[in-house]
């Protein structure tokens, strides 16, 4: 569970009392400014163990990894289709749009999005060789009163290894292993 919130994580209850810490890079693929933009304190979420240091007596989270892949996030969406997503970052060429936690897609520049806007965007293509999808944003959107509940794709077992980009894509692996060893 989630008791805090701070700018470079979050801090999880992982049973007996034990607190551990998920740092914001290991939230999720999509860039986040906050960890408030993805959780609550209360907030009731899945988290695997990144690693252990017995002689801090620490113990660091990853979450990313439980959200899925690119293609099992991709797989969601479909050239054609209009969807809600969120502005996570603009940029001069265009604004990063995130369509699931784990996906986001690049439309078009436009002065009017910031940060945290809602937005609906026409999915124009998606790449799985280049990890790309091109969207067009349609409108602008009232904030949700929830945030969309998170879907995870893995919810039990032992991870070894996590490989987040598509059979086939351009550049090396983007890819999480895990060892049993401290760091």
């Amino acid at each position: 569970m989630v008791t805090h919130l701070e700018s470079f994580g979050a801090f999880l209850d992982i049973g007996c009392g034990i607190v551990a810490m998920l740092p914001i890079e290991h939230i999720s693929v999509s860039r986040i400014s906050h960890p408030k933009e993805r959780f609550r304190p209360g907030q009731k979420i899945l988290a695997a163990v990144r690693s252990i240091d017995r002689e801090k007596r620490r113990i660091t989270m990853t979450h990313k990894e439980l959200l899925g892949t690119w293609m099992e996030n991709a797989s969601w969406f479909h050239p054609g289709e209009t969807v809600r997503g969120e502005v996570r970052s603009v940029k001069e060429y265009g604004s990063f749009i995130e369509l699931a936690p784990n996906l986001s897609g690049l439309a078009d520049a436009r002065e009017d999005l910031r940060p945290g806007d809602g937005v609906s965007v026409y999915i124009k293509s998606i790449r799985p060789e280049r990890m790309k999808i091109k969207l067009q944003v349609i409108e602008k959107l009232p904030p949700l009163a929830e945030p969309e509940p998170l879907r995870y794709q893995i919810t039990d077992g032992v991870l070894d290894r996590w490989v987040y980009s598509p059979a086939g894509y351009e550049k090396p692996a983007v890819e999480t292993v895990f060892t049993a060893e401290d760091p």
